[in-house]
């Protein structure tokens, strides 16, 4: 379980780290018409979407990716529990986060997207498969 159990801390760091500042960033891009700016070094969540896009669709998008790095973050509680099924969702999931570290030019979470998939495939065997019935962890008969 120590694998699982570390998928989910890092997926719960990465959704603190990047899906929760989407909020303020939006409201700053609305209220300034600009994103903001990180250490006067790049524009936050800036790429390919943000040259292309007007205020409000971006501000749309950044709370479209919160979203999903909330159903992550959900996912990672389910594999946190043990659950296979919260493997399942966040594997699902990481090629639709994709979509959005490219559209922001995110890079960091490239590397704990592969970190999240090396642990849930090392964790794998410990988690409990979902059955029909719910109730994943009645004996075989």
């Amino acid at each position: 379980m120590i694998f699982a159990r570390s998928n989910a801390v890092l997926t719960w760091v990465y959704v603190a780290a990047f899906g929760i500042p989407a909020v303020p960033i939006s409201v700053c891009l609305l209220q300034n018409g600009t994103l903001p700016w990180f250490l006067d070094l790049f524009t936050m969540y800036g790429g390919p979407l943000s040259d292309r896009l007007e205020e409000g669709p971006l501000a749309a998008l950044l709370v479209a990716y919160l979203l999903v790095t909330i159903a992550a973050a959900f996912a990672a509680w389910l594999v946190w529990l043990g659950r296979r099924m919260g493997a399942v969702l966040s594997l699902a999931l990481i090629p639709v986060e994709a979509v959005f570290w490219i559209g922001f030019a995110l890079p960091f979470p490239w590397l704990i997207g592969a970190a999240r998939v090396a642990l849930i495939a090392l964790a794998w065997a410990s988690l409990v498969p979902w059955d029909r019935d719910g109730d994943a962890n009645r004996a075989p008969s």
